[in-house]
């Protein structure tokens, strides 16, 4: 027997959860398959069939908490699953059973495929979870998925249901692991630092005008698209260089002060966010900058982001605006000093400096800072340089 063991899972980590076993005892798998998900307080992460065998045994079920070297379950090498399967007892046959159609056999359960959450959504709603297009890793349905098949109106075709006892009102659900350290480190922030946010707004205007005359020749040289992300790191990078203690951290009594620009990109997951970090961005050009994120944000959902790739940030950048959110007050991503915030564009009237009044795609910026390292002079100043350089992108250009 091969014994099925928890992997090094990354610096200072030392524990994880069985968030879900992919394969069940007696199951065939091939070698470098996924068999098992553990789930750390930075990401979720898949542990691989060592070699071609079937899984003998599963010795930790989900949800429990598991250590590094620990034994998750045993498998064979080589053997074949008809072979050396388990004994399973044989139930009777049924006329009924053998009449049953393929569909209804391979119909995914609500139980088996889904999280607690998006049961919920789908008990609440009175839904076929077999009706419901599954998007996610082996057919598993997420809360989108739910959401899709609420607004594509297929679930009113159905015959209507009668009323149901709905059962408990109340679900009690373990926190995740990487639940449990955004709670943890959020707190922590606002414990330690002395957190305080300033505000502006700034006319997204000139960097829609500049995106919408070279995206086509963007996208074509570039093989990605131009987002706003990139420009909005590249102008807080000017911002940081000019006021460097916002891009530098308290450690005991001494300030250190971060000459490199590790940016963290804020990303919602189904699991939670994950903060994965544009390492040297100001180094990057902007079509690497924006390749970068596509990459961490697909990543990201599917759980494959690395230890290393959501540590090291300097600075953190997180949109808001693309869930709706007008105005809000970022907490900090410690042990940083700063974070911006972003927030949906919205047109309001403008007075220009002509005296007209024009209807301009406005902004608001949020910006939180560590007030132990940062005045407030260069908290204000540094977020009215990143509004400078988004209303004048040229100056991005001649860095002024």
């Amino acid at each position: 027997m091969t014994q099925i063991v928890v992997p090094t899972l990354g610096e200072s980590v030392a524990e994880a959860t069985v968030a879900q076993w992919l394969k069940k005892e007696g199951d065939a798998v091939k070698a470098d398959e996924p068999i098992v998900e553990l789930e750390t307080d930075k990401v979720t992460l898949e542990v691989n069939a060592p070699a071609d065998g079937v899984i003998m045994k599963i010795a930790v079920g989900e949800g429990n908490t598991v250590e590094v070297g620990a034994i998750l379950g045993e498998m064979e090498i080589g053997a074949v699953a008809n072979d050396s399967a388990p004994a399973k007892k044989e139930e009777p046959k049924k006329e009924a059973a053998a009449a049953a159609a393929p569909s209804q056999v391979a119909a995914p359960s609500a139980d088996a495929k889904t999280s607690p959450a998006v049961r919920k959504m789908i008990a609440d709603n009175n839904l076929d979870a077999s009706k419901i297009p599954a998007s996610g890793k082996d057919g598993r349905i997420s809360k989108e998925d739910v959401e899709k098949f609420l607004a594509s109106g297929a679930s009113k075709s159905a015959a209507p249901v009668a009323a149901v006892d709905q059962g408990p009102r109340e679900e009690r659900v373990k926190m995740s692991k990487l639940r449990q350290v955004i709670a943890r480190r959020l707190k922590e922030a606002q414990n330690t630092a002395a957190m305080l946010t300033t505000f502006n707004e700034v006319d997204m205007g000139p960097v829609m005008d500049l995106r919408n005359e070279y995206k086509d020749a963007f996208e074509k040289k570039h093989g990605i698209k131009l987002g706003f992300m990139s420009i909005f790191i590249k102008a807080t990078i000017q911002a940081l260089k000019e006021f460097p203690a916002i891009n530098a951290e308290i450690q005991g009594d001494e300030l250190v002060y971060k000459n490199y620009y590790n940016i963290g990109v804020a990303v919602s997951t189904p699991q939670g966010l994950v903060v994965p970090v544009i390492r040297d961005a100001d180094k990057m050009s902007m079509a690497e900058i924006e390749a970068k994120i596509v990459d961490f944000g697909k990543r990201a959902r599917d759980g494959k982001l690395s230890m290393d790739e959501m540590s090291g940030g300097t600075y953190t950048i997180t949109n808001g605006g693309v869930f709706g959110s007008l105005l809000s007050t970022p907490i900090l991503n410690t042990p940083q000093s700063g974070i911006l915030g972003m927030h949906s564009i919205q047109k309001r009237p403008m007075v220009m400096k002509d005296g007209s009044i024009q209807a301009r795609p406005m902004m608001y910026l949020a910006q939180s800072y560590d007030h132990r390292i940062v005045d407030g002079r260069e908290a204000v100043s540094s977020l009215v340089r990143i509004k400078q350089a988004l209303e004048d992108p040229a100056r991005l250009l001649l860095d002024v």
